[in-house]
C-alpha cells in the first residue's frame, strides 16, 4: 500500500465514477481501475460494489475512507508546517465567509496588527463552506448559519436583530414594526437559497404557513439595500446597516421596521476543523478574532 493508491482511492471514492476520476487525476481509466484492484487484493476487501460501468462505496470502502482522510490530511498538514517553518513569515490563514462585507473591517484591523500573515480570502455559502472546511481547502469559516459535526469547533463572534428593510415611500415605512401575516403578499429582494438571509426569510414564513414571493434573488447580501432602496422590494437586513446608517449616512437610503417575529436575528460563528494544523497566521487569526468585539472591528465607529 502505498500514497499513491490512497489518493486516488479518495478520488474515485468522491467521484463514484472511474472516468471522472481518472480526468482529475491525469491518468489513463485502466491504470486507475488497477490501481484500485490492487488496493483492494491487499486490504483482502472490495471497497467498491460494481453494476457494469458503475461502481459505488460500499460500507468498507466508507470505513476506510474515513481514515484515509485522516492520514492524507495529517500529510498535507505536515507539508504545510515544513513550508511555513522555510519560510520565515507568520504562513498563511484561509478564510470563508457567505459576503465577503462582513468580515472585510476585521481582516483590515487583522492585517494591520499582523502584516506579515498571508490572508486569503474565500466566498461560499453554507454548504460550500462546510465543504471547503472538511476537505481543509480552508482553516475558518465566518457563518451565520450552523455548520455542524463531530470534528468541528466554533465560537459564537455576535448576535444581531435584523431589521425589514423597505423603499421610502412604502406603505409600511415608519411603522415601528410588522408581522409576518403583514408583508405575506409583498415582493421581496433576497439572496438565493442557501446563503442566511434566503434561510431566515424562509424560516419565518414557514412557521406561519406560508410561503414568500421573492422577486429579485442575488448571490451577494450586501446589495440587497441598495436593490430594496431601488424599489424592487423588501426585505431583511441586519440591524448593523441601519446604525451604520445613521450614523456614516447610506447611498441607499430605506426605512426599516422590526419584524414581530420570535429569533429574527443574525449569529455569526466562526468555524474550523478540531485538530488540524494551524500556521502561526491561523493561530493568530483565531485569537484575534475570538479575543475581541467583533462588532467594533466590522465597524469601529460603532459602539
Amino acid at each position: 500500500m502505498d500514497l499513491l493508491q490512497l489518493r486516488y482511492f479518495r478520488t474515485v471514492a468522491r467521484y463514484e465514477h472511474m472516468s471522472r476520476a481518472a480526468d482529475e487525476l491525469h491518468v489513463s481509466q485502466p491504470s486507475l481501475s488497477r490501481t484500485v484492484a490492487r488496493l483492494e487484493a491487499e486490504l483482502g476487501t472490495p471497497l467498491f460494489d460494481r453494476e457494469g460501468r458503475r461502481i459505488r462505496l460500499n460500507q468498507y470502502g466508507a470505513v476506510f475512507l474515513r481514515h484515509v482522510e485522516r492520514a492524507l490530511s495529517e500529510l498535507d498538514d505536515g507539508r504545510r508546517a515544513l513550508r511555513e517553518a522555510r519560510g520565515g513569515g507568520l504562513g498563511k490563514v484561509s478564510v470563508a465567509c457567505e459576503t465577503l462585507l462582513t468580515i472585510a473591517g476585521l481582516l483590515a484591523r487583522f492585517r494591520a496588527a499582523f502584516p506579515r500573515a498571508d490572508v486569503r480570502l474565500f466566498q461560499a455559502d453554507a454548504a460550500e463552506m462546510e465543504r471547503r472546511l472538511r476537505a481543509r481547502e480552508v482553516d475558518f469559516c465566518v457563518a451565520s448559519q450552523a455548520l455542524t459535526g463531530p470534528d468541528l469547533d466554533s465560537v459564537e463572534l455576535m448576535r444581531e436583530e435584523v431589521l425589514l428593510a423597505v423603499p421610502l415611500g412604502h406603505r409600511l415605512a415608519g411603522r415601528e414594526s410588522v408581522t409576518i401575516a403583514e408583508i405575506a403578499e409583498e415582493s421581496f429582494v433576497a439572496t438565493r437559497p442557501g446563503n442566511w438571509q434566503r434561510a431566515l426569510l424562509d424560516r419565518l414564513f414557514a412557521a406561519e404557513g406560508r410561503t414568500p414571493e421573492v422577486t429579485c434573488e442575488g448571490d451577494e447580501p450586501g446589495a440587497t439595500q441598495d436593490l430594496i432602496s431601488a424599489g424592487l422590494g423588501i426585505g431583511l437586513v441586519p440591524a448593523m446597516s441601519h446604525q451604520v446608517a445613521r450614523q456614516v449616512g447610506t447611498h441607499a437610503p430605506v426605512a426599516w421596521t422590526r419584524v414581530d417575529a420570535p429569533d429574527c436575528h443574525r449569529v455569526l460563528t466562526l468555524v474550523w476543523r478540531r485538530g488540524a494544523h494551524l500556521s502561526e497566521a491561523g493561530r493568530a487569526f483565531r485569537e484575534f478574532t475570538t479575543g475581541r468585539s467583533l462588532r467594533s472591528m466590522l465597524h469601529p465607529g460603532l459602539q
